[in-house]
């Protein structure tokens, strides 16, 4: 007698449940993915995955009620192949992904526990065997378990470092996270865990945005969550001991410094070089990043340097002839104009195209506050919690009377979230912050006294917009003009 494996509102369910487990969990799609799973029991309630301040460990009712029809349909489908069930390789790949989705979500949880992996890996494997394994049946994907907790592994490292260090509520937040996620697994969920998983270190990303804007917490957070391979005789994940980021503020050295950090030298190669130095690009291990901040004041010949490690993954030390290679993953940043830089001669096309590949652009603290004014609020407490401790709660109270007492609330905030930040801390000292005065402060008073010209305002209003958004190009976007034109208007 023939056994169906799958019915219709089974398929319906499982479909959904499977492009879920492989979205972006940061865009809009993936709630749509769970609204098509979950039907009339969607809770439309709750918003795109964002780090709740109030109640950090809320848990999401939409992921807890999928799980609660996932766990007895796994057992059910089982059941079937055990009993001679036919099932298609569309449906096979459907029950794979149904029990990889049930197994992270039972052992999400435990990867943050003392003793990691040892803990639970025997666990793990009889359960992804008991499902995987033992179901009579050949299943298409091939997945192991040693791979399997490896990559489940990373998705709760990014998840868990995406949500609580980018904050905020608004669709920059949002669209922010979900771009960091992409620079950690593509677009393309299986063919990152397929293949890709071994091979993201040889693309280079390059992160925009004005000064202050978390660029630094981004590359951060891609460097934590790169894939480690997991050992099952060690039950441990290699390189997991191993530093994971290596920052170089390139801003913040001279040139022969910067050039020596990141290269390393030979004895004797300059003044001062009295030993062998290693440079990070040569201690950073495989599964690590080395990240150069400031990437718009590298001078032009270490660009040459940097743009043959990009293209060949080798490099000299200062001094030699020989090669080596480069292991890890190249991450930078500027506040810079990378292509006015360009059009002036003080920084190579080719070098931008090799970095641009992979990129992510960090909002201003004003385009966030423009799209939600709950933002500032959640910030606050965010920062102050993390400044105060057990205080945190009462500071953020009198940070945000202080603010919403002592600037307007057009107040653009031009040091973004680092201006913050320093507010946060002078409330807490001082009961008081006083913003660094800027030439043009008056503009107000003049504006509203009919004192200025057409050309004045905007002027005025250009290089504002350019404070925030650090680009010619996404200014001339916003306010409806040419590139040419803003870049004559900005104020030097």
């Amino acid at each position: 007698m023939y056994m169906r494996f799958l019915y219709d509102q089974e398929r319906a369910f499982l479909e959904a449940v499977s492009a879920a487990a492989f979205s972006n969990p940061f865009l809009p799609e993936h709630t749509g993915f769970e609204r098509a799973a979950l039907g009339d029991d969607f809770d439309a309630a709750e918003p795109l995955w964002t780090y709740c301040v109030e109640d950090p460990e809320r848990a999401r009712v939409n992921v807890v009620r999928i799980a609660e029809r996932l766990a007895p349909l796994i057992a059910t489908l089982r059941g079937r192949l055990e009993e001679g069930a036919k099932a298609t390789r569309v449906e096979l790949v459907l029950y794979e992904d149904a029990v990889l989705q049930m197994l992270y979500q039972n052992y999400y949880p435990r990867f943050g526990q003392s003793g990691g992996a040892h803990t639970f890996y025997a666990e793990f494997a009889a359960d992804f065997r008991r499902f995987l394994g033992d179901t009579g049946v050949q299943l298409p994907s091939g997945h192991v378990p040693t791979h399997t907790i490896a990559c489940f592994r990373q998705l709760q490292t990014a998840f868990d470092r995406i949500l609580r260090d980018i904050i905020g509520g608004s669709s920059a937040a949002a669209r922010l996270r979900a771009s960091i996620w992409q620079s950690i697994f593509t677009h393309d969920m299986r063919r990152y865990w397929r293949t890709l998983y071994a091979r993201m270190g040889e693309f280079a990303t390059l992160i925009t945005g004005p000064s202050g804007t978390g660029k630094e917490l981004a590359a951060r957070a891609i460097a934590e969550a790169r894939y480690l391979p997991f050992e099952e005789r060690t039950l441990e994940f290699k390189g997991e001991q191993e530093p994971r980021f290596f920052p170089i503020n390139i801003s913040a050295l001279p040139s022969t410094l910067v050039e020596s950090e990141l290269f390393g030298h030979k004895r004797g190669s300059f003044t001062g070089a009295v030993a062998d130095r290693k440079g990070w690009l040569e201690t950073c291990p495989a599964a690590s990043s080395v990240f150069l901040d400031e990437l718009g004041e590298l001078d032009p010949s270490i660009q040459v340097k940097l743009l043959r490690v990009i293209e060949t993954r080798t490099f000299s030390l200062v001094g030699e002839t020989g090669t080596r290679e480069f292991k890890g993953k190249l991450i930078a940043a500027t506040n810079r104009d990378l292509l006015k830089r360009m059009e002036q001669g003080e920084f190579r096309e080719d070098l931008y195209y090799r970095l641009c590949s992979d990129q992510i652009v960090t909002p201003s603290l004003a385009e966030q506050l423009r799209e939600s004014a709950t933002v500032l609020d959640e910030l606050v407490l965010y920062m102050s919690r993390r400044v105060a401790g057990a205080e945190g709660d009462s500071l953020a109270r009198d940070v945000q009377h202080w603010i919403h007492g002592n600037l307007p609330k057009s107040y653009a905030w031009p040091g973004n979230y680092r201006e913050l930040e320093q507010c946060v801390k002078n409330v807490l000292i001082r009961r008081d912050y006083r913003p660094m005065v800027r030439s043009g402060t008056s503009f107000e008073a003049d504006f509203a006294a009919g004192r200025l010209t057409a050309e004045e305002v905007l002027s005025h209003y250009v290089t504002l917009v350019y404070q925030q958004t650090g680009s010619y190009e996404e200014t001339a976007r916003r306010v409806g003009l040419d590139r040419r034109t803003v870049k004559a208007k900005v104020k030097a």
